[in-house]
């Protein structure tokens, strides 16, 4: 009963976001016009355009973004028993970056295809790099694997901005805007990848929900059980770093969605159930909704870059958790 209570506020909440976000702008739109343009849209009218051709596919790729970072950081978390796990901090994400700003840099391409391409052979990069530091160690500590990630996050930021500086200075301005992170490229031609993704990659979390919860038993537990612990491992981490480079080649770097999203589930659901999963995609799509809202009217003419709002709100959620995680360790 608790849950379909929570899954079905969940919902509700989602349906208004959407509705707050299709009408909230530089140019407010009444709600009844919104519905009116979904339901019968004509193609003479403005506001109509606005919304369809504008605010809807924006709503749609923030919502995806919020879900598969979410999701990515729920993974990351799970196979490597870390809380403190999320794309952005191991690296993955800057990863991503960097095959994106080398692929511009040497080509000027900027398709969603090639850029997606390019992001995933970056995360993996960074991933593979993670799990061969991993490899070196004779007993690697979840401890480790975390500064390891952050060190090549701030290696493949140093070398991003290495290329960066040997780029035009018009290739620079559009570089830069885009790391920051922003839904305004949202468009009908390429939002079906990142939401084919998303979904794809849900669907394989849901099917790997079992095993994934025997690994929280600790790896001898799990191999108990019957589970191939590292093809398990491997195929999750590819996983993660998939749904990140989609979403990075499209909105730009984005963090600390997926090391915040996932722990705000924990206090009311719990993850091991398919509820849990669904609820922390429907919590990170509602919740990068609210910033992309944000995004577009706190300032008056102009928009804040999406990363800039995750990070401010991810650190502090970072430090508290570190407070907190320490407090319990000493009583």
């Amino acid at each position: 009963m608790k849950n379909s209570v929570i899954l079905g506020s969940l919902c509700s909440f989602l349906l208004v976001s959407l509705l707050a976000a299709l009408a909230i702008g530089a140019v407010t739109i009444p709600a009844q016009d919104v519905i009116t343009a979904l339901w019968q849209y004509d193609a003479q009218n403005l506001l109509h355009k606005i919304v369809l051709e504008l605010r809807l596919p924006r709503a749609i790729l923030a919502f995806t973004a919020g879900a598969g970072l979410a999701l990515a950081g729920m993974m990351l978390q799970t196979v490597t028993r870390n809380p403190l796990a999320d794309p952005y901090l191991f690296g993955i994400s800057s990863g991503a970056s960097f095959g994106v700003v080398v692929l511009f840099a040497a080509t000027g391409l900027h398709t969603g295809l090639w850029l997606s391409g390019a992001a995933f052979l970056g995360s993996v990069l960074a991933m593979s790099l993670l799990l061969l530091l991993a490899a070196s160690t004779r007993n690697p500590r979840v401890e480790t694997l975390l500064l390891a990630g952050v060190a090549l996050s701030f290696l493949f930021s140093a070398l991003t901005s290495l290329l960066l500086y040997w780029c035009d200075p018009e290739a620079i301005s559009a570089i830069l805007f885009w790391s920051l992170g922003s839904f305004s490229r949202a468009s009908w031609n390429w939002l079906w990848l990142p939401c084919l993704t998303v979904g794809l990659v849900a669907g394989a979390l849901l099917l790997l929900r079992r095993p994934l919860n025997a690994l929280l038993l600790g790896d001898e537990g799990a191999t108990t059980l019957g589970v191939n612990v590292p093809k398990l491992r491997i195929t999750v981490l590819l996983l993660s770093s998939l749904v990140t480079a989609v979403l990075v080649a499209g909105c730009g770097g984005i963090g600390f969605v997926g090391l915040m999203i996932p722990h705000m589930v924990r206090f009311f659901l719990s993850q091991a159930k398919v509820i849990g999963v669904v609820a922390t995609a429907l919590v990170g799509g509602l919740f990068m909704l609210w910033v992309d809202i944000a995004a577009r009217t706190l300032l008056d003419n102009q928009e804040l870059p999406i990363g800039v709002i995750t990070s401010s709100i991810g650190s502090v959620f970072f430090l508290a958790l570190l407070l907190l995680k320490n407090r319990g360790t000493r009583s």
